[in-house]
């Protein structure tokens, strides 16, 4: 092993940028590591992506791919084609990848098949649901992965049932928590519950955006019919993903918000912002796994 290591940290969305900031700021204090950032370009505006780094206090990203948008194989395949670029010119010692979303996966193979040794933060989480794209997404990468750090002791469980040497599990904890305990102060302090009209503890936060969830109209519409029903007796703030937006237009499902006065949809938010609306609220319904 060199007396430097080089580390080449992969982010592609949001949830994996909360992941990434405590241990891109633990890899600053230790000398003996030299680390680049990349940055796919899965969540690719200021809204998905940029606010968050500047939030998180993230640096720029060293490289970025700008894949942007796509179906499933579209996004992957452009990813692994771009990856392999960057993996050619710096041969990193090692690749981080975090969670489950395509870049995850996508890197993770990209790494493997040049024999770049991968570690894999958030190892051994499952739905169990094969269906769900992230599923397939962690299956892969857990496969691959030379090192897998878990958030859970059942997470650990499930990687050697399926095979994977006890040698491999690291069970650290849910870095998703550093991030958290780091800011809650501070998004505590912003009134940001005041700003929509609201009052402490009595609104419900709402995130929806699974295709299980909005990309069947009966399912969608069943949902909503639901949220009519809650927003009577408790107002709801709703940070619509810009997918589920269009996924309301292309239903045609728009009565369905205008029959909802109390439902409020709103622009996707910043971490802080929606940290400070999920601690004051009475309830928070979500689809969303971070």
């Amino acid at each position: 092993m060199p007396e430097q290591i080089s580390i080449l940290n992969v982010v592609g969305a949001r949830p994996n940028l909360m992941k990434m900031a405590p241990l891109v700021e633990e890899m600053k204090r230790r000398t003996g590591i030299r680390q680049l950032l990349l940055h796919t370009g899965q969540h690719y505006d200021r809204q998905m992506s940029q606010i968050f780094f500047e939030e998180l206090g993230l640096p720029k990203p060293d490289i970025y791919l700008g894949v942007g948008s796509g179906s499933h194989a579209e996004q992957t395949a452009k990813v692994m084609l771009a990856f392999e670029k960057v993996l050619l010119e710096h041969r990193p010692d090692i690749v981080v990848v975090v969670g489950d979303v395509n870049s995850t996966l996508a890197c993770a193979v990209t790494a493997s098949k040049l024999w770049i040794p991968v570690a894999h933060v958030e190892a051994g989480l499952r739905s169990f649901d094969r269906r769900m794209p992230e599923e397939i997404n962690r299956i892969v990468t857990d496969a691959l992965s030379d090192y897998l750090f878990t958030p859970s002791r059942d997470a650990d469980q499930n990687l050697l049932r399926e095979g994977v040497s006890p040698e491999k599990i690291f069970f650290v904890g849910n870095v998703m928590i550093d991030t958290l305990n780091k800011h809650r102060a501070r998004a505590e302090r912003l009134g940001t519950p005041a700003r929509f009209g609201l009052s402490p503890g009595q609104y419900g936060l709402l995130t929806l955006h699974r295709p299980s969830n909005v990309d069947d109209p009966a399912v969608f519409a069943g949902i909503l019919s639901a949220l009519q029903e809650i927003q009577r007796d408790l107002p709801l703030l709703f940070p619509a993903h810009p997918r589920t937006v269009k996924q309301i237009e292309k239903f045609g499902l728009q009565d369905r918000l205008t029959a909802a006065p109390h439902l409020q949809i709103v622009e996707p938010l910043g971490y802080l912002e929606f940290l400070d609306l999920m601690m004051h609220a009475r309830l928070v319904l979500t689809d969303s796994g971070g």
